[in-house]
């Protein structure tokens, strides 16, 4: 096979989110699929999720969650971060969608639309990314809250330092905001979940470990890639390999060219500072990662490799976006359409 496969363990995504879902104690855990499940797949996953006993799914906008609408079926709720934008009024009531209502506009906007639909409402606790800021809560809660509200949310900024004054801060704003509301309420993703059940209220919902991604350090690894090696070559001790001599070869060395590059997510910033595996030997990048090439220096292996791994247990999507200087969403939302996917598990 001559492109790179990526495998995507949906065992594992399963496991993650019910080890999550334990972790948040008494609290229904939702679960976030927004950019097709981080880059994974929303249909396969959502609709394994759903068989887990996932029940709350959160997308970014309305069009993916009237494409997830069909994979999860018409009992479970979906709720949309972007809230009700100008346009939106057909996919959310067509598809069933509930909007987290971010601003006093789009509250009018959704109350004109669709005024006997469902809807949320996102607060702004500090983080002054989405959601309502307190004065504006204060002056529109009086009108939403007799409309019964489905959920009352917001996001911490720094849930993944768990010592920082930030989560306290959020948590008392959150708590100021809704407190005696008598409306659910949900402030914990993965971080917040990790922070303790102070955080955790009427809902979580779990993101980034569920795909095997810290703050989660207990988390099951999900996904791996594997790059076919097109070329391998002799590079005499003193030539270059790649655009702009990036990389000259201290010693004769055995060059892999790999079929994959940063037109398929694999970012450029890993250029001279990534690596690659052929089990558990790593084999470092040299040169610069191309649109469609990569090079790394196989010298140390017994025999030249047919493919080489970037994802593996060797390597995690933590460990590979600390190479490049990113995190681990980036890594994984990034991973591109070129690639063969394979499902394994239950679902696929």
């Amino acid at each position: 096979m001559s492109q790179a496969k990526l495998t995507i363990d949906l065992d594992a995504v399963a496991a993650n989110w019910a080890a999550l879902a334990r972790l948040s104690g008494g609290a229904e855990a939702g679960a976030v699929v927004k950019a097709d499940a981080y880059g994974l797949g929303m249909e396969r996953v959502a609709a394994r999720l759903a068989s887990e006993g996932a029940h709350s799914f959160f997308v970014a906008e309305a069009a993916e969650g009237a494409a997830l609408r069909a994979v999860v079926g018409p009992a479970a709720d979906i709720y949309v971060f972007s809230g009700h934008m100008a346009g939106d009024a057909p996919a959310i009531e067509g598809a069933g969608l509930i909007p987290l209502l971010n601003s006093p506009e789009q509250a009018a906007r959704h109350r004109a639309a669709l005024p006997d639909h469902p809807f949320g409402v996102q607060l702004d606790t500090g983080m002054n990314r989405l959601g309502m800021e307190e004065d504006d809560w204060r002056a529109s809660s009086g009108d939403l809250l007799p409309l019964q509200p489905r959920l009352l949310i917001s996001h911490l900024a720094c849930a993944d330092e768990p010592d920082h004054p930030m989560n306290a801060l959020q948590l008392a704003a959150f708590r100021r905001m809704t407190d005696g509301t008598g409306t659910r309420r949900s402030l914990a993703a993965t971080g917040g979940i990790l922070l303790g059940p102070d955080y955790h209220f009427d809902l979580t919902r779990p993101g980034i470990g569920s795909y095997g991604g810290l703050p989660f350090a207990e988390a099951q690894p999900v996904v791996r890639l594997s790059i076919p090696v097109i070329q391998v070559r002799t590079v005499e001790a003193g030539e270059t390999v790649g655009y702009g001599n990036a990389w000259t070869a201290p010693r004769t060395a055995r060059i892999a060219t790999l079929g994959a590059g940063y037109a398929d997510g694999l970012l450029r910033a890993l250029s001279g500072r990534g690596q690659v595996y052929a089990g558990d030997t790593a084999c470092p990048l040299v040169g610069r990662v191309s649109m469609d090439l990569m090079a790394a220096d196989v010298t140390d292996l017994a025999h030249p490799p047919e493919r080489l791994d970037i994802l593996c247990p060797a390597q995690g999507v933590d460990a590979l976006a600390g190479a490049a200087g990113t995190i681990s969403y980036e890594i994984l939302t990034a991973l591109g359409r070129r690639y063969t996917r394979h499902y394994t598990g239950d679902g696929a």
